[in-house]
Formats: structure tokens, sequence, C-alpha cells
């Protein structure tokens, strides 16, 4: 029996093996299951929706103030800064009489003020000396302190930290203890050589470059190390030198922290009082010891030019005002790229 039965398979499969197979004929479906994947692609999953609260929770963590009190405290803060500035532009087309009355809008206006101040006040020559020192300070610390921050951040050597922390001391030392020393200095300086030095513009540009150049230095060194060093050497592969790789490839990308540094030590300059009434000499007095002396001769007169003198300071800060409204795209990412470590 299990003979027959070995044989009666054998013959099957031969059967089966000989039969001829359509390829045409459609092979049935399977009712497996198939997932919709545009649903589960639409509906989150627990981990998604994990990730977007927590991604809230971050971002309302971050906002300190709601929108509405972040609105109204800028319109305060926006408010405390226009009423001085308002108050001075109303002073400067008051007349002299009126200027200390009960009024705050006069009843009449003297334009005529901005018109007079320059024949009262020495305020062409003042502004002239004052943006001469300021450009002229600002880009020599600028140029001295891109190549000084080069090589801090590229190079390491004997010394390094010394200087490093020499500019921080520098910075802590109030610019009052540095008066004198510098005086005496320059006059040694001017009686061995025969070199008149106090009352000249060279006397001003040095002394503010002691104050601008530790600034400066220390915000480009802070820019230098965040970019990093392969786009500088790709370029020397290329064949480029190391100051050709520096002027057009790290001076571009860093151009915004240069715009800061050229601007800071512009103000370093132009706001100095101290300084500049010792070191200047009449004909290179800057624009501020010109209102000084112009605010110090107003006292116990018998009607002080108090319009001229409001007038003065307005076109005083004019210059500064054009400065950042000009450079206002640069500043305001320039002061915080460099903080960042790329």
């Amino acid at each position: 029996m299990s003979e027959q039965k070995d044989s009666r398979a054998i013959q099957r499969d031969q059967r089966d093996s000989t039969t001829p197979v359509d390829v045409d004929q459609p092979v049935p479906a399977t009712r497996a299951y198939v997932p919709n994947l545009q649903e589960h692609a639409q509906t989150p999953t627990r981990k998604q929706n994990g990730q977007v609260r927590q991604s809230r929770k971050v971002k309302n963590s971050q906002e300190l103030l709601s929108p509405p009190v972040r609105i109204v405290a800028t319109i305060i803060l926006g408010i405390f800064v226009l009423i001085p500035i308002v108050y001075a532009i109303l002073l400067s087309v008051t007349p002299d009489a009126q200027i200390g009355g009960d009024a705050l809008i006069p009843t009449q206006w003297a334009f005529d003020n901005y018109v007079q101040m320059w024949n009262t006040v020495s305020l062409a020559q003042g502004l002239f000396n004052s943006l001469l020192i300021s450009i002229i300070a600002s880009i020599i610390a600028v140029v001295v302190a891109v190549g000084a921050a080069y090589v801090l951040s590229r190079f390491k050597f004997r010394g390094r930290l010394v200087y490093l922390y020499s500019l921080i001391g520098l910075q802590t030392v109030p610019s009052v203890m540095l008066l004198l020393p510098l005086f005496v200095l320059f006059a040694s300086i001017q009686a061995a050589l025969h070199l008149r030095l106090v009352g000249t513009y060279q006397a001003v540009i040095i002394t503010y470059l002691t104050f601008a150049l530790p600034f400066a230095t220390w915000l480009m060194l802070s820019y230098f190390e965040s970019i990093p060093i392969d786009l500088e050497e790709a370029a020397l592969v290329d064949g480029a030198t190391r100051l050709r790789a520096l002027w057009e490839v790290i001076v571009p990308i860093t151009l915004p922290g240069i715009v800061v540094a050229l601007v800071f030590s512009f103000l370093t300059g132009w706001n100095d009082v101290l300084f500049a009434s010792v070191l200047t000499s009449p004909e290179t007095r800057t624009v501020a010891v010109q209102l000084q002396t112009f605010s110090s001769a107003q006292e116990g007169g018998a009607l002080p030019l108090y319009g001229q003198l409001m007038g003065a300071a307005i076109v005083s800060a004019l210059p500064v005002v054009v400065l950042y409204m000009v450079f206002q795209r640069y500043l305001v990412g320039g002061l915080t790229a460099g903080g960042v470590k790329g």
C-alpha cells in the first residue's frame, strides 16, 4: 500500500511540473493590511505632541513679558527718552527772555537762534576739529585692532595672555587718573625733542587711541575667534598669503564688528571733554570744549543765551545721529554676532 501511495505522489508531482503556467494571469490579491500612510502623517504621535508642547513652554519661558506689557513698556521708555530731546528743541527756538517762565510753549518762535549761534560760538571750527580728530583716531584704532586681534586669535606665543590682561587692566583705570601722567609725558617729550605736542591734533589723537584701541581689540578678537579657521586655510591652500586671506576672506565676514568698533571709537573722541580741554589750544578745540566754554561764559551774565546754547547742542549731536542711522544695520547684528562661536 505504501508503495502505491508513493507512486501516486510521484505521478502527481510530475503532472504538476509539466502543467504550463500562464504568466499573464493575475495573481489574486491577498487581504494583507496596508496602513494608511497619509492618515498617520497627518495624525501627530504622542512624541510629536510632547515636542510641540515643550517648544511652546521654552518659547513662553523666553518671553518674560507678554506682548501688551512689552508695548506699554516700550511706549513709556520712548516717552522718557523723547521728553529731554523735545524740551531741548523747544528751548532752542524760544526767546531768551521767555526761558525759565511758566509757559512751556513759547508765545513767539526764535528760529534766528540757529543763525546767531554760529557767530556767538566757534561751532564750525569745533565741529571740524571733532570730526577730524575722531575720524582719524577711530580709523587708526580699528586698523591696529584688526591686526592685533588677528594675531592674538590665530597664533599662540609667549606674552599673549599678559597682553590680553593688560588690555583689560587698562579699561579699569579711571580716565581722570591718566590725565596728569599723559600731560607730563607729552611735556617731557616736547622738552626733550623740542617738538610741540600739547595743543596739537596729534596729542589728542594719541590720547584717544589709549582708550579706543583696547576696546576695539577685544571686540575684534571675539569676532576672529568665532570664524572657523578652515576658511582661512582654504585660501592659504589656493596660494593666498596671510595678508591677502585676512583682507579678502576674514575682513568681509567681520565687517559688522569692524563697524561697531569704528562707531564706538568715534564716540570716544566725539564725547570727550576732559582730555580735550587740557590738551587742545583755541585753534584745535573740539565741539564739546566749545560748548563747555560757551556754557561757562553764560554764568553770571545779564541775559544768558540759552536758546543759542541749546541750538548748538542739537547741531553738535546731529553727526552722531546720522552715524547711527547710516550704520544701524551693522550695529544691530554686530553687537551680538561676535559672542557666538561658529
